[in-house]
């Protein structure tokens, strides 16, 4: 089974994830309680896994941890393009 992975990372927005989500005062078990609203399945152990690059995150997720945070999605993904552009 081949692994999923950028740089030895499962995801590249782990660290943006958690000041954004810091910055919006809301708790992992807060954040993960909206994303379920919006029918994504995601409990707070979930939501620790991604902000430590362990685990991967899809594009519906990334879509709704943006739409809950009221920003773009390239902030989360600033990491990503900064690393590009070395």
């Amino acid at each position: 089974m081949k692994k999923i992975g950028y740089a030895d990372n499962k995801n590249v927005i782990g660290a943006r994830l958690r000041e954004a989500r810091k910055a919006a005062g809301l708790s992992q078990q807060d954040l993960a309680a909206r994303m379920q609203t919006m029918n994504v399945a995601m409990d707070q152990q979930m939501l620790s896994r991604i902000e430590r690059n362990l685990r991967i995150v899809t594009d519906y997720e990334l879509a709704c941890f943006c739409e809950i945070l009221r920003i773009p999605e390239r902030e989360l993904l600033q990491d990503f393009y900064l690393t590009l552009h070395q």
